[in-house]
């Protein structure tokens, strides 16, 4: 019988997933709703600032190197799981580039390729049973 994974963490990437018109309010409406929902939940960036809107509707932020490590390296998400007191594998990771989101997944997460905000809101609500509209 296969074990159940349940899933408490969300990270999410800025540049190409929280900047894309007119989805950019309704994930980080979903954010806000995971957090009260109990799931952790951080901004992992490699950008050196974000608008305070996407900053303030997550737990923690992260900016550039996480304990040393970078993305795309599965270090770094290792790194970022920990800074919200979880492992990786207890983590859903959503990014926009595939490079991203195969170093998440060798970090033991699950990852989610952004392409547009409905399509990664579906698979959260199902990942994280948080449901994706208020």
């Amino acid at each position: 019988m296969a074990e159940t994974r349940t899933l408490r963490g969300l990270i999410v990437d800025y540049g190409g997933v929280l900047d894309e018109p007119g989805g950019t309010e309704r994930l980080l409406d979903y954010a806000r709703r995971a957090a009260g929902a109990g799931v952790r939940t951080a901004l992992f960036s490699g950008a050196h600032a974000v608008p305070d809107e996407c900053a303030e509707a997550f737990g923690t932020v992260l900016l550039g190197a996480v304990r040393g490590a970078r993305k795309p390296s599965p270090e770094a998400f290792a790194a970022a799981a920990a800074e919200i007191g979880l492992t990786a594998a207890d983590c859903v990771v959503v990014d926009d580039t595939g490079v991203c989101v195969r170093g998440a997944v060798a970090a033991g997460a699950v990852g989610v390729q952004h392409v547009t905000a409905g399509m990664t809101l579906a698979e959260l609500e199902i990942l994280l049973g948080v449901p994706a509209a208020g």
